[in-house]
């Protein structure tokens, strides 16, 4: 079955890449149309329904986001294309939304492709989720967690702790919930240690603000407030020490 797609991007150049690198990788893709801005760009999705949507980020009229408040973005997939930044990776990765870097590597649009042809529409607090954090990363307060029959969309606030196991990494929320996404620990180390959490394990990452104390016999332990106990490894103890006398 043909996906039909269309591409909005502000650059000629990098749709003509795109456009050939669909062509040549990714063959049950047709492209029905390009924009390059969006309005163009929406103007273009409301006439040919696409199913899918490869979406530059800044364009020279606005941004993609303006483009999704003028469309119904509920009924349309969307996979971004942006140039490699820092704080725009995390925001994609911390809202479970799908994203290309330029150059586009063949093997990742073969992937992104496959993914998005195959998962739900997201909400709209997938992209909020996005458009905050690429606004102003120091303000991300919620994660998007894509488990196996749903995405829940969580304040980053009321994770307690996550705990690893092999290629699984489960989220024990506040109140009493957990939510197990196949995404390793190592990864959300990356993007919830600069948000207050601390990897006191190698397989569990806790919150800081919501350890109640450090337990130092039987090991090294932490209680947490939901009345968890965390081991804390031995070469962590020092770094947890600290940590806790600077909050």
């Amino acid at each position: 079955m043909s996906i039909k797609a269309v591409i909005i991007d502000d650059i000629k150049d990098a749709r003509d890449n795109i456009r050939l690198d669909i062509e040549s990788y990714c063959p049950e893709v047709e492209v029905i149309g390009e924009a390059e801005g969006v309005v163009s760009g929406a103007k273009l999705i409301k006439e040919m329904h696409p199913d899918v949507v490869f979406l530059d980020i800044q364009m020279q009229d606005g941004t993609g986001f303006d483009l999704l408040d003028i469309i119904d973005s509920s009924q349309v997939k969307v996979i971004f294309t942006t140039a490699s930044d820092e704080y725009a990776i995390r925001a994609f990765r911390m809202s479970a939304i799908d994203y290309l870097l330029k150059p586009i590597d063949p093997d990742e649009l073969i992937e992104s492709v496959k993914k998005v042809s195959n998962a739900d529409r997201l909400s709209q607090d997938n992209f909020e989720i996005l458009h905050q954090g690429i606004k102003n990363h120091k303000t991300l307060t919620r994660l998007a967690l894509n488990t196996l029959d749903k995405i829940h969309i969580i304040e980053i606030e009321d994770i307690v702790r996550c705990e690893s196991s092999v290629n699984y990494t489960t989220f024990f929320l506040k109140d009493g919930s957990k939510h197990m996404v196949t995404k390793t620990l190592k990864e959300y180390d990356e993007l919830l240690s600069p948000l207050g959490f601390m990897r006191v394990h190698q397989t569990h990452l806790v919150n800081a603000k919501l350890i109640k104390e450090f337990v130092k016999t039987d090991g090294g332990y932490l209680l947490m407030k939901d009345g968890s106990n965390v081991p804390v490894s031995t070469r962590k103890k020092q770094a947890v020490v600290e940590a806790l006398s600077n909050l």
